[in-house]
């Protein structure tokens, strides 16, 4: 096994969903555009999806929209708690504190064109309590930012299913890069961006295409 293996498998099924991949691409796109209500609610979906599930991170964000930024810590998390998220005290609390960057489309915005996205991801990851290197990069690429890999467990795991690396115990910063850099030889081959790779070999191990 081996990067030709997975560019392969990747090629496999691209005609298959390359529609539904376009019409997320297209999603992602299209939030670029919107305000910092929007942005602060895709960021508190990245926020729940953390060690739980993105389905449930979607059924959260439909129910609570706006509410990311008006509800009481109290409701949210009561709302957490009802729909079943695992750590729905220490998630509202990140949601609650998160709230002192509301205007985040306006501080991303101004870091990506100054510094560039990962500058950005490393301001994310350093001010947003309950974003790591995945959380931030899973943000940044639903906001209409591609350049990045989303290392969550399904991705890490057709990787190492591949030959590409180990499937860590741990995530460190070092090791997020490391696979990172990887990922992005397969997105070289493939002629795609790392944000849009993510969303096929996302399916591979799942058969969906979610954000």
């Amino acid at each position: 096994m081996s990067i030709s293996s997975l560019v392969f498998e990747i090629n496999r099924v691209k005609d298959r969903i390359e529609e539904e991949v376009s019409a997320r691409i297209s999603e992602f796109e299209r939030l670029n555009t919107l305000g910092n209500n929007h942005w602060f609610s895709e960021l508190c979906f990245c926020i729940l999806t953390a060690n739980s599930s993105a389905e449930l991170g979607i059924r959260l964000q439909e129910k609570i929209g706006e509410g990311f930024l008006t509800y009481s810590k109290e409701r949210i998390e009561r709302e957490l708690r009802e729909a079943g998220h695992r750590f729905w005290r220490k998630r509202a609390e990140f949601i609650v504190n998160a709230r002192r960057y509301g205007n985040i489309k306006e501080i991303i915005s101004e870091i990506i064109e100054v510094r560039g996205v990962f500058h950005a991801r490393e301001w994310l990851v350093g001010n947003i309590k309950g974003l790591g290197y995945k959380e931030a990069s899973h943000f940044l690429r639903n906001v209409g930012y591609f350049d990045l890999a989303i290392l969550d467990r399904h991705v890490i795991s057709v990787m190492a299913d591949h030959g590409l690396c180990s499937a860590p115990k741990t995530l460190t910063r070092r090791k997020y890069l490391e696979i990172e850099r990887l990922f992005s030889k397969v997105s070289e081959l493939l002629e795609m961006k790392p944000g849009v790779l993510d969303l096929y070999v996302w399916y591979l191990k799942t058969g969906k295409v979610l954000k």
